[in-house]
């Protein structure tokens, strides 16, 4: 029934796919797919199979420059290890050893209130923590929105490993315990919202999570919480200021960058299912998604700005490493730059420094399939092995920065785990829809998306 279930699906999306056959997922010749998607995702989980610490699971923000954990990394790479199960390079054995040890590392680390000695408090973690001890690193803040990537990992590891064996059973009960362990409502600070995030040394950040972003799954699972859930009001508090606005020829929520527009899409597919707000635009989600993706070939193409090598198959802006913060004259004009910086382009917000980065057709492939895998391929083609190498894409690319140490334009020389985990997820979402599926099991997914008012196509059933 599973596979009748995915076909089915597949031939909704404009899939030909082969059901009833030896592989009942394999994809036909299709303007949906190409080759190179393949050798792409292969590449790009080998980061995760082959950078995470083989003691605690954890995975580096960043490599191969030194670099503590992101604990939202470790979310991207727990969801990782199935789809290297599905696409043959480890066993499901192996998975489970690595989300076992993963889950269990975390579980066991100190939580407290104090500046040191500790992973995270009431259930959250910091930003970033030590390889090595899953302790805070940096002073960083105990982050909302980084928690709630690595838990959508998390849950994503129970739905999927669902076998009797203790090792499965274990995971299963390790997530459990991971998400009723963290208190959502403390996270709310009296506010109607969730808080960015909290330092012990001078308590919560006073912004709430609102409008269009990334946060939508944050919202998601503190609503279906079985042990702190937020009221369900909080939902509206998170879409009151959203900005719907025509841009680049279409009309959508704006949001500049476009991982706003994807970290809750690896996990969740919105096709077809509305809350209020969505539902009186007369879109979902995805194609809302789909609209901002459009929109920044749009603003390549039309290169208000003059940046070197931006067509219509080479754009994507979105937070990423960048050359230097430095402001240059290049060829009679004076250009600011910047290193790791939120970039993005919208109606209301301009941050482009000439900076491209692959994960921003990479994470939007399964929305635009037929835009994204053109510019992933030119890329591919046109940057070689200065750009495309061991664990597919680095980071970032600027053909505009000059130097005399990047007399070609500059190339970063890191990738970073929380743009590579959208490259997989995604590819693998377009492929069959495999992290949507296992995902529509979780019911405590399930319930968050209901108490945020949505309904429609897959969430009746």
């Amino acid at each position: 029934m599973r596979w009748i279930a995915i076909c089915e699906l597949l031939l909704l999306t404009g899939f030909r796919v082969q059901c009833g056959g030896s592989d009942p997922l394999a994809v036909s010749s299709s303007p949906r797919w190409d080759p190179f998607l393949d050798t792409l995702q292969a590449r790009t989980l080998q980061y995760f199979l082959k950078t995470a610490d083989s003691t605690t699971g954890l995975s580096p923000d960043r490599w191969p420059s030194s670099s503590p954990s992101s604990i939202a990394a470790v979310g991207f790479a727990l969801t990782s290890y199935p789809v290297a199960v599905e696409r043959g390079l480890i066993s499901r054995v192996e998975a489970a050893q690595r989300v076992r040890k993963t889950l269990k590392f975390l579980w066991t680390l100190p939580q407290g209130d104090r500046p040191g000695g500790s992973a995270g408090y009431r259930g959250f973690f910091y930003h970033f923590v030590a390889m090595k001890t899953g302790l805070r690193a940096w002073n960083c803040e105990l982050s909302t929105i980084d928690t709630g990537l690595l838990i959508a990992g998390v849950l994503f590891c129970q739905s999927y490993f669902d076998a009797v064996d203790p090792p499965e059973s274990e995971i299963r009960a390790l997530a459990d315990s991971l998400y009723r362990r963290i208190d959502w409502t403390w996270a709310s600070d009296g506010s109607p919202g969730l808080r960015l995030g909290w330092y012990p040394e001078r308590g919560f950040v006073k912004k709430t999570w609102r409008g269009y972003d990334e946060a939508m799954i944050l919202y998601i699972l503190a609503l279906g919480s079985p042990t702190s859930a937020i009221p369900e009001e909080s939902w509206n508090h998170y879409t009151s200021t959203y900005l719907w606005a025509a841009y680049q020829g279409s009309e959508f929520i704006s949001f500049g960058p476009l991982f706003g527009h994807q970290y809750s899409h690896c996990w969740i597919d919105f096709r077809g299912i509305q809350d209020a707000y969505i539902r009186s635009r007369g879109i979902d989600y995805f194609e809302n998604s789909r609209r901002a993706t459009a929109s920044h070939r749009s603003y390549a193409i039309e290169n208000p700005a003059g940046f070197a090598g931006y067509s219509d198959s080479i754009w994507g802006l979105t937070a990423c490493d960048g050359p230097r913060d430095a402001t240059l004259q290049l060829q009679g004009r004076e250009r600011r730059f910047q290193t790791y910086a939120a970039r993005g382009v919208s109606v209301d917000w301009v941050n482009d420094d000439g900076t491209i980065a692959p994960t921003a057709a990479g994470g939007s492939v399964a929305f635009s399939p037929e835009i994204c895998i053109p510019a992933l391929k030119a890329m591919r083609n046109r940057h070689g092995d200065r750009l495309f190498r061991e664990f597919g894409f680095a980071d970032a690319f600027n053909m505009t920065f000059a130097a005399p140490s990047a007399p070609q334009g500059w190339y970063d020389v890191d990738y970073l785990g929380i743009d590579q985990g959208p490259i997989v997820l995604m590819i693998e979402n377009l492929r069959n829809g495999f992290v949507w599926e296992v995902m529509k099991k979780n019911p405590y997914v399930v319930r968050g998306l209901k108490r945020a008012g949505f309904t429609g196509a897959w969430l009746q059933n």
